[in-house]
């Protein structure tokens, strides 16, 4: 065989030992990455398995385990209120009489009083400290606290304060970023967030069990709101002229609860949504007089969260609209109320 000949056999042979040799080592790198591989494939499932405890569905809720954390028991008891409501409303317009008319009022009265224990009391006066209040104030507001029926002092204060440190966060019990809906009523439809769990136990509450007021009522809150909630409203209609129970039931409780609620939510969602944002724009709450007149002054929503301190919630000379302040105002004539906190603007 020709020299020639002889040296491209060699070449051929030593070219194909090489590529037998980097085919065993190709498959020997295979083999040593699977069992890494597996172990990496198990570890992205467990992480995205965790990345789905809490997978938001929409902008209104989150699934909790796989299942929607609906909280069926609130559903039912507001879908009833919100139904008596509405009956209630259409019973006044077309069988009113002038008993309906004085219990209506009554009702009224009632919810005036509600309202302002939850603007002027656990808002302004507890969650802020934004003013001070004597204890016959302290008890009148933690009475009409009560026929408010939002949870005990302390529950909403609390809640209020992680809501005003995180907002517009997982951590904000009504997170207005995940719909009008669910700012307004949905958050109690469903379980709450755990993040917003997590930061009521951390969040600085101290200052409230030393209140003797709000510790007594947070301990009694279940009689208290029974008694000033549902019982003096249902029977004081039928003893003082004559009022049937049941349209008791329906203008004094019914009627006077639930407006109340819905006047508290909407700061909550339209206060949040809608409205102008002159004090500070990176943030979402919104100046939205409507929401002030029905929250007696609460819908200067922009600047209070801008200005947390101020016991006006808003600028001086808001008028009619800020009602709470005028209370505050009488109490402070009255000895009541003191070093009451304001900001001052300067003018342009």
């Amino acid at each position: 065989m020709p020299p020639d000949s002889c040296q491209a056999d060699r070449l051929q042979k030593v070219l194909k030992g090489l590529e037998a040799e980097a085919a065993k080592q190709q498959a020997a790198i295979i083999n040593a990455k699977e069992p890494e591989d597996s172990v990496q494939t198990s570890s992205d499932s467990k992480q995205s398995q965790e990345d789905r405890e809490f997978v938001r569905s929409g902008n209104f809720i989150y699934v909790d385990n796989g299942a929607f954390s609906l909280v069926w028991s609130r559903i039912i008891f507001f879908g009833a209120l919100q139904a008596l409501h509405l009956y209630a409303l259409c019973h006044l317009m077309v069988n009113g009489s002038l008993t309906n008319i004085k219990t209506a009022l009554f009702g009224y009265v009632l919810f005036v009083w509600s309202a302002l224990s939850v603007t002027a009391g656990s808002h302004r006066l507890w969650s802020h400290k934004s003013y001070q209040a004597r204890w016959p104030l302290r008890l009148f507001l933690m009475l009409g606290h009560c026929v408010a029926g939002q949870s005990t002092l302390y529950n909403w204060c609390r809640d209020h304060r992680v809501h005003h440190k995180f907002s517009e966060t997982d951590a904000d019990p009504h997170n207005s970023l995940r719909g009008f809906f669910y700012a307004h009523v949905g958050w109690l439809l469903t379980k709450s967030h755990p993040e917003f769990v997590a930061q009521t136990k951390i969040i600085y509450s101290d200052d409230l069990w030393k209140d003797p007021i709000v510790y007594y009522q947070h301990h009694n809150y279940g009689q208290l709101c029974f008694i000033f909630g549902f019982v003096l409203p249902l029977f004081i209609p039928a003893f003082a002229w004559g009022e049937t129970l049941w349209t008791s039931f329906l203008f004094a409780v019914c009627v006077r609860y639930v407006t109340c609620l819905h006047n508290t939510w909407f700061v909550n969602s339209a206060a949040h949504m809608f409205g102008e944002r002159p004090y500070n724009k990176k943030i979402e709450p919104r100046q939205n007089p409507a929401v002030s007149f029905g929250a007696l002054g609460e819908g200067y929503h922009n600047y209070h969260h801008t200005y947390t301190w101020d016991y006006a919630t808003s600028e001086s000379g808001v008028g009619s609209l800020n009602f709470t302040k005028l209370f505050i105002d009488c109490a402070s004539k009255l000895g009541l109320a003191y070093d009451c906190k304001q900001v001052k603007l300067r003018k342009n």
